[in-house]
């Protein structure tokens, strides 16, 4: 069986979209599956990804392969919502037919929130400089703000070299770098994504 997962990332950018394709694929790799890599597509805006995903899902053949959808959640997710019905009342997108809730996951509340569950990856990423302290501190990082995420990273990386933060310049770097590990333990959400693919995947 083989996954395949349509993410939002990458913009219009050929270089982008190699980037967020490269860095999922560590990711993936780094949380023990890289016998069992799911293919990522990288579709820029959170439109195309669904858009894309729903044609896959439309032409799956029978044979036990596995199509995903992963978009940020855009903000809180309800605690009793589960993450199609979070879309269905954001985005007003109709599930393809056939496909579940099973089929679709969230970065909560975007991919940046993740990079708060391994603050020592980006004190090592930015080097001199770095602000830590600057970082929100609440370890819950799904409930923090996609503006406060964004703002302390730009605080904490100011005075780096390689700063201040940019998402193209350094969401996706950093995604190949940061512990799965450690964004499962902060992030049910994302434990949830990791153990799916791990679950639907076979060992090459």
């Amino acid at each position: 069986m083989s996954v395949a997962i349509y993410v939002e990332g990458g913009g219009d950018s050929k270089q982008l979209k190699a980037d967020c394709r490269r860095g999922f694929r560590k990711f993936f790799e780094k949380a023990g599956l890289e016998n069992r890599m799911p293919r990522i597509h990288a579709c820029g805006s959170r439109n195309k990804a669904f858009d894309r995903f729903s044609t896959a899902f439309d032409r799956l053949p029978s044979d036990g392969n596995t199509t995903l959808l992963l978009v940020d959640s855009e903000g809180p997710v309800a605690p009793r919502a589960t993450p199609w019905s979070h879309l269905k009342k954001r985005d007003r997108w109709t599930l393809p037919p056939g496909a579940s809730n099973d089929h679709v996951h969230l970065m909560v509340q975007f991919m940046e929130s993740w990079f708060l569950a391994d603050r020592e990856c980006l004190a090592e990423y930015f080097g001199s400089g770095f602000g830590k302290a600057s970082l929100p501190a609440n370890p819950n990082v799904e409930e923090v703000p996609k503006g406060a995420v964004m703002s302390g990273l730009k605080r904490a990386t100011k005075s780096c070299k390689s700063g201040p933060y940019s998402k193209g310049g350094h969401s996706f770097r950093i995604l190949a770098e940061i512990d799965p590990a450690k964004v499962k333990a902060a992030s049910p959400y994302a434990k949830r994504l990791i153990d799916t693919v791990a679950a639907r995947s076979a060992a090459k």
